[in-house]
């Protein structure tokens, strides 16, 4: 297979900070056109679903690292934690929008919102599931907490099924763009204990073709 060029080491820094940049352009484009009346509907509610859908597409991103490596051999693990760092800050826009714009720290409102409505219910789960993660996303926690890390780590995938679910029981249809996402994130925690066998068996396939070549 063929790998993609790899980007010099000395660029690795400027192009995470790019990413930051270039992954807020829909937070900041979304803001302006509600700010300038050009939101249909709805510009609260529109608003709010637009943080929260990019914060699910963030969210499948940082788990689709680990496949796209495993499967195409394109490492992008640099990327990673500027993607699920932005997730969160998605979620928390998404989660303050609905606190401030939409509720106007209406608290027993809100409560009753969390205690009767299941996709509420949900999202704020995924959103207090998400706090250690994005706390702990730092080499300091890394060396910290050791493997622990890694298993703390795995709610990612907890919370991205709790986005999708979230998203998809938000609707009063469940359309195709809800079940695509479901798939995904289906698909990304399926491979979570396939990846080792997978992994193993490539190993083999490419020590067979190198002895084979010898």
């Amino acid at each position: 297979m063929q790998r993609l060029p790899a980007l010099p080491r000395k660029y690795h820094a400027a192009s995470v900070w790019l990413l930051y940049v270039v992954a807020f352009i829909p937070a900041v484009y979304g803001f302006y056109l509600g700010a300038t009346g050009r939101l249909p509907g709805n510009p609260v509610k529109e608003f709010e679903h637009l943080l929260g859908l990019w914060a699910l597409r963030f969210l499948i991103a940082t788990l689709a690292i680990t496949p796209i490596r495993d499967l195409l051999g394109i490492n992008w693990l640099r990327y990673r934690r500027a993607l699920g760092l932005t997730a969160f800050w998605y979620v928390l826009m998404h989660f303050l929008t609905y606190m401030l714009l939409d509720q106007y720290l209406d608290f027993p409102a809100i409560l009753a919102d969390i205690a009767k409505r299941p996709f509420i219910t949900i999202g704020m789960t995924g959103f207090l599931l998400l706090i250690p993660l994005a706390v702990t996303s730092n080499n300091w926690s890394i060396r910290r907490l050791g493997p622990r890390w890694g298993k703390l780590h795995r709610l990612a995938y907890v919370v991205a099924a709790a986005g999708a679910l979230h998203f998809a029981l938000s609707v009063k249809v469940v359309g195709p763009e809800q079940m695509a996402y479901i798939a995904l994130v289906a698909l990304l925690v399926a491979w979570r204990p396939i990846r080792r066998r997978f992994n193993r068996w490539k190993r083999g396939s490419e020590s067979r073709r190198q002895f084979s070549k010898a």
